[in-house]
């Protein structure tokens, strides 16, 4: 019997094309709902979360929802929803009914919270809503918590929330600052909070709480850099989500455990 004699080089070419047949075998298929600044950055680094992007939707491609249909979506393992607050809802209730997991960034929906919260349970999805997927925002919520809720007892403190972003953006209020009230009030019921908002230039956005006193003055701030802390907070629980059902927070996501 004679014996086939194969190269080095073709076992080496062999063994790369193997190791890339299993990489892609690990990817996991991401559609990006809503392809603006932030589906941009997205897509430039879902690649490094194991993410191939598949399906990219914007305005015009997605009208009321009406690209998000099973056979677009048939390969999809994830979405990532950053779009705008009129498309938010009729988004998440059209993926929601199709079982796809998903990751929502949008804000300014609130108004449509329960309604949404009611059709990811009804179609057995997972879905991760944060109207901030920065790790230190995250954070800083609950070090807004943990303040009001140790001044409390202290009722000669004033009590504000202020914060300042890109003259493009629409909601004022953001979704962030409201998020950041709604956690001191339910620590400290009492305490009245004044709120106020700043839009101009190209500011990526800071947000600041206090407390102030005849003697002192407490302030806790967080100041974003650029949107890729953003970017990286979705496609990380873009990672988490799948695989799993309910509503989560970004929060769940962070301190899973």
């Amino acid at each position: 019997m004679s014996a086939t004699l194969v190269s080095p080089n073709a076992v080496v070419l062999n063994a790369e094309r193997l190791r890339t047949r299993r990489n892609a075998n690990t990817h996991k298929n991401l559609a990006i709902v809503g392809y603006g600044k932030m589906g941009r950055l997205i897509e430039q680094l879902a690649p490094e979360y194991g993410f191939a992007v598949q399906l990219r939707l914007d305005r015009l491609s997605n009208e009321a929802a009406s690209a998000i249909t099973a056979r677009n979506f048939q390969d999809i393992d994830v979405a990532v929803e950053f779009s705008n607050a009129s498309a938010a809802a009729p988004n998440i209730e059209r993926l929601a009914s199709l079982g796809i997991n998903a990751v929502v960034g949008t804000t300014g929906w609130t108004e449509h919270l329960e309604r949404a919260k009611s059709a990811v349970e009804d179609g057995g999805a997972g879905l991760v809503c944060s109207p901030n997927f920065s790790i230190g925002v995250n954070v800083f919520f609950q070090l807004a918590a943990e303040a009001s809720r140790r001044i409390a007892r202290y009722h000669e403190y004033g009590a504000w929330a202020w914060e300042i972003h890109h003259s493009a953006k629409k909601d004022a209020p953001s979704g962030t600052l409201l998020k950041v009230v709604n956690e001191m009030k339910a620590a400290d019921p009492r305490r009245q909070i004044s709120v106020s908002s700043n839009r101009a230039g190209a500011h990526p956005g800071t947000h600041e709480i206090g407390f102030d006193s005849a003697a002192d003055t407490i302030t806790i701030r967080h100041s974003a850099r650029s949107r890729e802390g953003f970017a990286r907070g979705a496609l990380t629980a873009a990672q988490w989500v799948i695989g799993k059902r309910g509503w989560f927070e970004f929060r769940d996501v962070l301190f899973d455990g």
